[in-house]
């Protein structure tokens, strides 16, 4: 062998090293993007004295037609038997995403729900440069117009089914024998959002159905995108829990580090899973006066990027316990 190529060898080795590991991370992002999970949470917010009250969260389906399994995953979770359904939106990634939805959704409809949407609710995803996410600010102005998806049917399936839209809007339920108020925003990655006033048109049934009700048993948040403009005002609103979706957890992580990016103005060490707002958790040192947070990394991924590492797509059993 050439002496010249003799030198090189250890650095002809390294760069197949590094390709080898590229190849096996790249394959593996795409197995683990379909390996889907439960995560189960307690949550210490009831009131003293109170039962479980289970919630589960679905959230960033982004389903496409096709994707049978996660169809069947998804309609698996009504055997958990929970008291609510949260659904934070992003629900489809196509047109004739539809009846794989509503398939897919079908026995979570028979429970009580609650749904805002999210950005890829109201308009198909289109290609971006994923570097982009690592900006301070992801969103650009697409270069053709974005396909409008069939949001307002929708919606009118959801409520239909009895599910409650909380985009801009309170409401109040009651979920087994237990009185929730909840109040939402539409999505704040589109800058859709409006936090309703307590009081105000958007808050009539709430009001007209707690006249002869008990007092209140938990506040409730739901938003799709976790804008930090849109948690203060809940956290300023007395929420004592907030729900949201939107970030997939980072969907690329550096296992030992984190998320790399949350896809909003949310700091990255709350990319998912259970936190406080604004400070620490309540249960926790630092955490007098916060609320609870939980972040779904979701179930799904953009189809021009389906890939996920060390950030396995989620659903959550939130048990909600006596603080």
């Amino acid at each position: 062998m050439h002496p010249s190529l003799t030198a090189l060898r250890p650095a002809l080795r390294t760069v197949g090293g590094l390709a080898l590991a590229g190849g096996a991370g790249v394959t593996w992002s795409l197995v683990e993007a379909r390996w889907y999970a439960l995560r189960e949470v307690t949550v210490p917010v009831l009131p003293a004295g109170q039962a479980p009250l289970r919630v589960l969260h679905v959230s960033d389906l982004h389903l496409t037609p096709g994707q049978r399994r996660k169809v069947d995953w998804v309609r698996d979770l009504a055997t958990l038997d929970p008291h609510l359904v949260v659904d934070t939106g992003d629900n489809w990634a196509h047109r004739d995403s539809m009846p794989a939805l509503l398939r897919a959704l079908e026995p979570l409809l028979a429970l009580p729900g609650a749904f805002v949407l999210g950005s890829n609710d109201y308009v198909a995803p289109m290609p971006k440069n994923p570097a982009r996410y690592l900006l301070p600010d992801a969103r650009r102005a697409p270069a053709r117009p974005p396909v409008e998806l069939p949001w307002r049917e929708l919606v009118a399936r959801l409520t239909s089914a009895g599910w409650t839209d909380l985009s801009n809007r309170r409401d109040a339920l009651e979920v087994d024998g237990r009185r929730l108020s909840l109040v939402g925003t539409d999505d704040a990655h589109l800058e859709q959002d409006r936090f309703p006033a307590a009081g105000g048109p958007d808050d009539a049934r709430a009001r007209s159905d707690r006249r002869d009700a008990p007092d209140i048993d938990l506040h409730v948040g739901v938003t799709h995108a976790p804008y930090r403009r849109v948690l203060d005002a809940m956290h300023a609103d007395g929420v004592d829990l907030m729900i949201a979706g939107h970030t997939h957890g980072g969907q690329l992580t550096v296992p030992l580090w984190g998320a790399l990016t949350t896809n909003c103005d949310l700091d990255t060490g709350r990319a998912k899973g259970l936190h406080g707002w604004p400070g620490a958790r309540p249960d926790r040192a630092g955490g007098a006066g916060s609320a609870w947070l939980h972040v779904s990394a979701g179930l799904g991924t953009s189809p021009y990027a389906p890939v996920r590492f060390a950030c396995r797509p989620e659903a959550t059993l939130l048990t909600l316990v006596a603080a």
